[in-house]
């Protein structure tokens, strides 16, 4: 069994080129934000700087697909909010066992998200058709609704690391990535 975490170890660099891409964009999504943001509030208050009509819908989608893709990020880093008042009192191999169920549950919110959410932006769907940005007519609103497909491909791809984490985690014992996912 521990060749076959050897082998897996192998892929941890696609797991980190895809980390540092998601955190790119989250990056220049939260620099959109604060530069759309900041152009809109001048625009009300100076009157040479006009406030474009169409900012408050783009930060709202920008603040979407930024909270998604951080979610993602969260995963991996184990970072997510969760309750940890009875862990102490817990032994390890089942604090494992549980975390492993947690991941699967999280794992299969990450395909929902992938499978409704290619439904609701499927090209030939009502959506794509008719919803339109109210400020901008020629954009759909496909890009508003992207982000829950997007963001269930990245807990997918980070929550199947996790999972054959915590099962190395309990297959190989002494073997902890605790430590090692929150430095």
């Amino acid at each position: 069994m521990p060749a076959f975490f050897k082998k897996l170890e192998k892929i941890k660099p696609v797991y980190d080129w895809a980390y540092k891409i998601i955190l790119f964009i989250c990056k220049l999504l939260l620099i959109a934000d604060i530069v759309i943001t900041s152009w809109s509030v001048l625009g009300r208050y100076v009157s040479f700087i006009t406030d474009p009509h169409w900012s408050e819908e783009m930060v709202l989608t920008f603040m979407v697909y930024m909270a998604v893709l951080s979610a993602t990020l969260a995963i991996r880093k184990r970072s997510h909010i969760r309750m940890t008042a009875f862990d102490k009192y817990l032994p390890q191999k089942v604090l494992t066992v549980l975390d492993l169920l947690a991941d699967f549950a999280v794992l299969a919110l990450g395909v929902v998200l992938v499978v409704q959410g290619l439904k609701v932006i499927d090209p030939n769907g009502a959506l794509a058709k008719f919803a339109k940005y109210s400020s901008l007519p020629n954009l759909s609103q496909i890009w508003q609704f992207l982000p829950m497909a997007v963001a269930g491909v990245g807990m997918i791809l980070f929550e199947l690391e996790q999972v054959f984490l915590r099962i190395e985690e309990l297959c190989i014992p002494n073997k902890t990535h605790e430590k090692e996912a929150q430095a």
